[in-house]
C-alpha cells in the first residue's frame, strides 16, 4: 500500500513538473504578432482623385484616371540574418474605388524585427493557369482575361487628348508567358526603418503607389503611339517602368 501511494505521490509529482516546464517554454516562445499595409495613390506629388483630377506627365501630356487597380501578392518580410516570413494565400486586390481595399492585414507574424519588405505587382504565373479561383483573384473581379492569358496584374483606364483615336487610355498589364512576361517582384527601401512584429504591438507599413511611374522611367510613354496595351510587348515596357519605382515606402509606423 506504501509503495502504490508512492508511486502516485512521484506521478504527480513528475506530471505537475512537466506541465511547469512547458508552460515556462511556452511563455518564453515569442508570440506572432500583425502588421498592417496601407496603400495611398499618388500622381507624382498629387492625390489620385478618378474621374475628375487632370494630371500632366512629363511629356506635357494630359490625363485623367476612371479606373486603377492592381494586385500585390506573394508578401515577403526579411530579417536582417535572412530569415524570411512569406504571407501563406498571399493575393490582394487594390482598388482605388473602393478605400478598404488599401488596407489590408497579415496576420500570424512571427515574432522580430524584420528590415525588408518585398512583394509581387501581379499574379504567380502557377495561379494564372490553376483554375476558377475564389476571393481576390475571382475572375468576377473584372481583372481576367482567359484560363490561356490569364490575370491582369494592373488596370488603368482613363482619356487623354492627346492620345489617338478615341482618346481613351487603356492600360491592361498582364501575361506570364515569355517573352512578354509582366509579373514584377519589387523591394522598395524602408528607408532605414524595422518592423518589429510583436504580440502587443500593431506595425504598419505605409506604402505609396505613384500613377506616373507607369508611364515614366526606362520606357517614357508618348500617349500618341501609346494609348491601349493588353498585353504584349508594350506591357511590357510599361511593367518595367512600375517596377523601377511605382512603389515607395513613405514611412513605418512602429505600434
Amino acid at each position: 500500500m506504501k509503495f502504490r501511494s508512492f508511486t502516485c505521490l512521484f506521478l504527480v509529482a513528475f506530471t505537475t513538473l512537466l506541465s511547469a516546464c512547458q508552460d515556462d517554454a511556452d511563455s518564453t516562445t515569442p508570440q506572432p504578432g500583425t502588421l498592417d499595409i496601407e496603400v495611398d495613390h499618388l500622381v507624382g506629388n498629387t492625390p489620385l482623385t478618378l474621374n475628375t483630377g487632370t494630371y500632366s506627365t512629363p511629356l506635357g501630356q494630359q490625363f485623367t484616371v476612371s479606373t486603377f487597380n492592381y494586385y500585390l501578392s506573394n508578401i515577403k518580410l526579411r530579417k536582417s540574418d535572412g530569415t524570411e516570413y512569406a504571407e501563406p494565400e498571399s493575393y490582394h486586390l487594390v482598388r482605388e474605388s473602393e478605400a478598404g481595399s488599401k488596407l489590408f492585414t497579415l496576420t500570424n507574424v512571427p515574432a522580430g524585427d524584420y528590415t525588408s519588405l518585398a512583394f509581387t505587382i501581379g499574379v504567380d504565373s502557377t495561379r494564372n493557369v490553376s483554375g476558377a479561383q475564389t476571393g481576390a483573384l475571382d475572375p468576377a473581379n473584372g481583372m481576367f482575361w482567359t484560363w490561356n492569358s490569364g490575370y491582369i496584374y494592373t488596370k488603368l483606364e482613363g482619356s487623354s487628348p492627346q492620345a489617338s483615336g478615341n482618346k481613351q487610355l487603356l492600360f491592361h498589364i498582364g501575361g506570364f508567358k515569355k517573352p512578354n512576361n509582366t509579373i514584377r517582384t519589387v523591394s522598395p527601401s524602408l528607408n532605414g526603418a524595422t518592423i518589429q512584429i510583436r504580440k502587443d504591438r500593431t506595425p504598419a507599413v505605409h506604402l505609396q503607389a505613384d500613377v506616373l511611374k507607369m508611364f515614366t522611367g526606362p520606357n517614357p510613354v508618348d500617349f500618341s503611339t501609346l494609348s491601349n496595351t493588353m498585353g504584349g510587348a508594350s506591357s511590357v515596357r510599361v511593367a518595367d517602368n512600375q517596377a523601377a519605382g511605382m512603389f515607395r515606402v513613405d514611412h513605418v509606423h512602429a505600434n
